[in-house]
């Protein structure tokens, strides 16, 4: 495959990116580094707690994208096939630490990311008192619910490449985020536009 000119717009595309970077373009592949490394390690270090072995993991998938280019898929989605292969080899770190007693499902990775919203973009204090409370509810929701919002809201990923990335089938990925939705409502006192006004800001 030719690879494609890269200019200062195509920069920020991913699949122009990907396709360059399987033709060999080292240039693509080091811009594709630098744009998703830093979000890879954020979700990483909510998988766990060792930030030395989940930076690794990061490096080792990116690694791995270089090695076996030619061998990859011209139409994933980038973002998504890099969370999730992030996800897969932390798994895989775990299991070689026998936490997961021989198995490499990530079913029972703890999600250990803790929503916050900048308090001082915030100057109302009593939006800044509902931002807070929200974040407490976010915090408080169970791991994988919390995890399927993280996914959906923060890194803007669909319902399927959800499911794909948490191991379940479409319908599971609905069901937690329906979950945490009416998880939050429960609790939530306020106006719901104001809550899900008060979300994106979090997310």
């Amino acid at each position: 495959m030719k690879s494609q000119t890269i200019t200062q717009v195509d920069v920020l595309d991913d699949s122009i990116l990907w396709n360059n970077l399987k033709a060999g373009d080292e240039k693509a592949f080091s811009l594709l580094f630098e744009k998703h490394y830093a979000h890879l390690v954020r979700y990483g270090n909510s998988l766990s707690s060792f930030a030395e072995k989940v930076q690794d993991c990061v490096q080792d998938v990116f690694t791995d994208v270089w090695v076996y280019r030619e061998s990859l898929n011209d139409s994933v989605v980038v973002k998504a096939y890099l969370l999730s292969s992030v996800r897969k080899r932390i798994a895989r770190l775990h299991e070689r630490d026998h936490v997961f007693r021989k198995s490499t499902s990530t079913d029972s990775i703890e999600f250990l990311f803790d929503f916050s919203v900048e308090h001082q973009l915030i100057a109302d204090e009593e939006t800044l008192g509902k931002v807070s409370h929200l974040n407490k509810l976010l915090n408080n929701l169970p791991g994988r619910q919390k995890e399927a919002l993280y996914l959906r809201y923060n890194q803007g990923l669909s319902v399927e490449q959800i499911a794909e990335m948490l191991d379940v089938n479409y319908q599971s990925a609905n069901n937690l985020l329906h979950r945490a939705l009416l998880n939050l409502r429960k609790e939530w006192k306020g106006n719901l536009s104001l809550l899900l006004l008060l979300s994106s800001s979090l997310f």
